[in-house]
């Protein structure tokens, strides 16, 4: 029974994370400049692979409990792959739309930029 519940946990993990990966492609895709598809790049994808990961882990751990103690090193791996992940991504996005905020890229709609500087001539 309880593995039932556990295999039902598992799509559900694995679907979600699909949907928002999937979500986060066609974001790439469709948006106009580089900082809407930033946003989708970096939200979407990292949401989706958070479950993802989960799913992983939870399989890795049921196959532990059963005895197959290979699967628990699954589990750690992935463990210290989701830490990575939510330290790199949000990182690397932010370093992303300030190089392209200072190399003067504006996005398509009109915004106030709070974060120009005030150059004395």
């Amino acid at each position: 029974m309880i593995e039932l519940i556990l295999r039902y946990i598992l799509y559900i993990f694995l679907g979600i994370g699909l949907f928002f990966n999937c979500l986060g492609s066609i974001g790439l895709l469709r948006f106009p400049d580089v900082y809407t598809r930033l946003h989708a790049a970096t939200k979407c994808t990292t949401f989706g692979s958070i479950f993802i990961a989960l799913a992983v882990i939870i399989y890795g751990l049921g196959c532990w409990y059963r005895g197959e103690s290979a699967y628990a090193t699954l589990a750690l791996h992935t463990i210290a792959a989701l830490a990575a992940l939510l330290i790199t991504n949000p990182t690397g996005a932010h370093a992303i739309a300030r190089a392209a905020h200072r190399s003067g890229i504006m996005p398509k709609q009109a915004v106030m930029d709070e974060l120009k500087e005030d150059k004395i001539e």
